[in-house]
């Protein structure tokens, strides 16, 4: 028996060894087969790894508004997902469908896969609810289903701690890899600002090929090369656990740029632009405001009408040439002052009929003074004659040497620069034109017809005329932060040191006056006697496959502000049905604008420009803080206020309205009420009418209005 045993054991102990021997065997064969036969194609491999220098993206630098508000920035965002494979789950005897049930209801509530889920018709609800998703997904095989089902996208880290409290996966613990529940980061470029300037600040795209972000339009294009940064590089290395990156070359991040726009003057001027283009059914409309001194562009907004008879962000015309109209009047003025045509702002020219058109003012003499002031078409032409009519072409020579035809590089994507035909002996052809043409052609271009000129370079030439010839670039970047946080300030660029003499820019500034402020201006509509705002009118028919469409009218109006020491210049273009005019539209968002301004402090509020210096009282709102007090706030002898209803006796509404803010809602709050403000400024209505017996907790809505 026991030698029995001891041969059985010997035998188990043989074939054992013998294993281990053809394993050994195999195991020398394949070591000699791959250090031998394969080392050429192992080495290669090898070397193309260790020799792959990948590539590190750096971070996108952050846009700025001009007073360190942040316009776009790369934030961290996380794609919440569940791994229906993973052991975890695997693991679940049976579908626990109550608490499945129990997760579909909280990411209905929170995480719908579509908006406004819960009022969605029953139909909608029951095919896209995460009920009908969760319960499609779970009743698959457990090899069916997928690995990473999307619960929520773009959010942060506080959803993904709140989604994992959420029935059913409360109950999966562990982290990382041992929770079904993980998270996939991704950088994405935000813009707290929403629609604001949307076409100046422009946006970026994906390149999906090498996985670069880089801007496709506004500054996020014109200053790509800045906010980019620059890449870094990684080389592979032998390490003791494989292979592994190694950085040669850190990414350096791209700088922060800070821009010109003021956010306040930003959403002033969108909203003052939206509400005339709503008023005037307008189809669109651009506006430009500028720094009169320095060319900032503080604000910059462009709407149009969409299909739904509301207004958006729309394509940015401020820097797509348009046919200027009497807009034009004032820069010939200026090219015939400085040229010497006329001397004095008191200068006579005839009126009269005068290359096919004619003055509806009057064909009578007119100074230069009311040859602005009536916008007269026949009066500018002929001042432009007497020194171009030999030589039509010279025009645009002259206009040249001031440099109307440079780029301004603003950092606005999509720039033009102006379009003024060379009135020139013969055409690109060769062929004759006669020298009645190309007068013609040359009055046309005198009074704004026959040129095309984008709002931005129309407005630098004004800004020019407000700064006393000081040709000031428009632009929008005001400095550059790189990553250790130093901020370099861009100095002030000038297009041409000046584009006219101190006095001819007097000149015209006192011409362009006559335009609001001028018994017979085309602008009058625009006189304020807080601030004296300046500027020319002109109208343009659209041209539309190839004709003028004589039902709609372009509506500009440029101009500056205060008219005694301009700080802003400003335009306002209109497209418009036929029937309102540059007074009623672009000129009251100027105007408007000036007004805001005003009421904010960010004009001299104790200089009645109109009267030459002479001191004003400021109008101040109603408000339960003594006169005295207010007028030490602002720095003044005295004021006067807005005049109110006395305030009724206690247990009634009080009659707020003409009240700031502040003493409004102190006023209701010691009445008992609740108050909710729309709007800024002063109140103008109340929700509670006046008079009407009080409840105490009750809630009035005051609309408030500048």
């Amino acid at each position: 028996m026991g030698k029995t045993n001891k041969k059985n054991i010997l035998w188990r102990y043989g074939l054992i060894t013998l294993a281990f021997v053809v394993f050994s065997i195999f195991v020398v064969i394949k070591l000699l087969y791959a250090t031998v036969i394969e080392a050429p194609a192992w080495n290669e491999r090898a070397r193309r790894e260790l020799s792959r220098i990948d590539t590190i993206r750096p971070e996108r630098g952050k846009i700025l508004s001009c007073n360190g508000n942040i316009l776009a920035c790369n934030v961290k965002v996380y794609d919440i997902k569940i791994d229906l494979r993973h052991n975890k789950v695997k693991a679940m005897r049976s579908i626990p469908w109550e608490k499945v049930d129990s997760l579909a209801d909280s990411l209905d509530v929170y995480y719908p896969r579509i908006a406004n889920l819960q009022k969605a018709h029953p139909d909608t609800f029951a095919k896209y609810s995460w009920h009908a998703r969760l319960r499609r997904e779970f009743e698959k095989a457990d090899s069916c289903r997928p690995r990473a089902l999307r619960l929520a996208k773009g959010k942060t880290l506080e959803d993904f701690e709140k989604i994992k409290g959420f029935p059913l996966l409360k109950d999966f613990k562990g982290k990382g890899f041992r929770n079904p529940v993980y998270k996939e980061e991704k950088n994405v470029r935000m813009y707290p600002y929403g629609k604001m300037a949307y076409r100046s600040i422009g946006r970026v795209n994906e390149n999906f090929a090498t996985r670069q972000i880089h801007g496709y339009s506004g500054l996020e294009k014109d200053l790509d090369s800045l906010l980019y940064g620059k890449p870094g590089l990684a080389k592979r290395v032998a390490m003791t656990r494989g292979i592994g990156s190694w950085v040669s070359s850190p990414a350096k991040r791209g700088y922060d740029i800070r821009t010109t726009i003021d956010i306040d003057l930003q959403d002033m001027l969108e909203e003052e632009l939206h509400n005339i283009c709503l008023e005037a059914h307008a189809e669109w409309g651009t506006a430009i405001l500028m720094e009169v001194s320095t060319g900032e562009i503080k604000a910059i907004s462009n709407i149009e009408r969409l299909d739904d008879g509301s207004y958006g962000e729309a394509l940015n015309r401020a820097v797509l040439p348009y046919e200027p109209g009497s807009v034009m009047k004032p820069i010939s003025l200026m090219i015939a002052f400085e040229d010497g045509l006329v001397k004095s702002v008191n200068d006579m020219v005839s009126c009269a009929p005068f290359q096919r058109t004619s003055d509806p003012h009057g064909s009578g003499m007119k100074t230069m003074k009311q040859v602005i002031e009536q916008s007269s078409n026949t009066g500018i032409s002929r001042v432009i004659f007497r020194g171009y009519e030999k030589d039509p072409s010279k025009f645009y020579d002259r206009m040249a040497k001031m440099g109307f035809f440079e780029p301004i590089r603003s950092g606005i994507a999509g720039e033009c620069i102006p379009r003024i035909r060379k009135l020139l002996p013969k055409d690109s052809r060769g062929n004759n034109i006669t020298m009645t043409a190309r007068h013609l052609d040359l009055a046309r271009q005198a009074y704004g017809y026959n040129t095309e000129l984008p709002p931005l370079f129309t407005l630098s030439v004004y800004n020019a005329i407000a700064n006393g010839g000081r040709y000031v670039r428009p632009h929008l970047m005001k400095g550059l932060i790189d990553e250790e946080g130093n901020d370099s300030i861009i100095p002030i660029q000038y297009i041409r040191d000046r584009i006219c003499s101190e006095e001819t820019a007097r000149k015209v500034r006192e011409c362009i006056k006559e335009v609001v402020w001028g018994e017979h201006g085309t602008a009058r509509a625009v006189r304020d006697d807080r601030v004296c705002v300046v500027g020319k009118t002109g109208t343009a028919y659209p041209v539309e496959k190839g004709v003028y469409n004589t039902a709609k009218r372009r509506y500009a109006f440029a101009g500056f502000f205060p008219y005694e020491a301009p700080r802003y210049s400003c335009i306002a273009l209109v497209l418009g049905p036929s029937g309102t005019s540059a007074n009623r539209t672009s000129g009251q968002v100027v105007k408007n604008m000036a007004l805001k301004m005003y009421s904010r402090g960010m004009l001299d509020a104790n200089v009645n420009y109109r009267t030459n210096n002479v001191k004003s009282v400021p109008v101040v709102d109603a408000s339960t803080r003594s006169t005295k007090t207010l007028a030490s706030a602002i720095n003044v002898d005295k004021v006067k206020r807005v005049k109110t209803k006395p305030l009724v006796s206690s247990g009634r509404m009080p009659d707020v309205t003409g009240y700031d803010a502040i003493s409004a809602i102190s006023i209701l709050e010691k009445s008992g009420m609740r108050v909710q403000l729309r709007g800024e400024g002063r109140v103008v209505a109340q929700s509670v009418e006046a008079g009407t017996e009080l409840k105490r907790g009750g809630v009035v809505t005051l609309t408030l209005k500048i």
